[in-house]
């Protein structure tokens, strides 16, 4: 499999959830700093399930990717289902073998979505 595969691609150039949510019930910010990806995370929950999730800053192909297909995952789900993804669940939405490297870029939204759950 090639790493840039379609719909990587077009998550990427046009990415999902992209934006802020003015009035968020939290915010978090996370950065890779072996290559610079930055993102921030904002959310708004109705109960225990998130009713809308936005990211913004500037990341790579596979991390802008990455925050773009789990916040699309992410609406409408507990905080309880969301605190059970881990690495492994990345990997296997993104589709793609990745290296060490690129695992960190593919991880870092999860990270930001962990400390926001963890936040609220």
């Amino acid at each position: 499999m090639n790493i840039y595969q379609d719909i990587i691609l077009d998550h990427y150039h046009h990415p999902h959830n992209y934006g802020k949510i003015e009035k968020s019930d939290n915010l978090v910010k996370v950065n890779n700093p072996l290559c610079g990806d930055k993102i921030e995370m904002t959310v708004k929950f109705e109960g225990e399930k998130i009713l809308e999730i936005k990211f913004h800053g500037e990341g790579c192909v596979i991390s802008t990717a990455s925050a773009s297909m789990l916040t699309d995952f992410a609406k409408n789900k507990t905080k309880e289902e969301l605190k059970k993804l881990n690495t492994k669940f990345i990997i296997k939405m993104l589709g793609i073998d990745l290296g060490m490297t690129r695992i960190k870029c593919a991880v870092l939204p999860l990270e930001a979505l962990h400390k926001l759950l963890k936040k609220f």
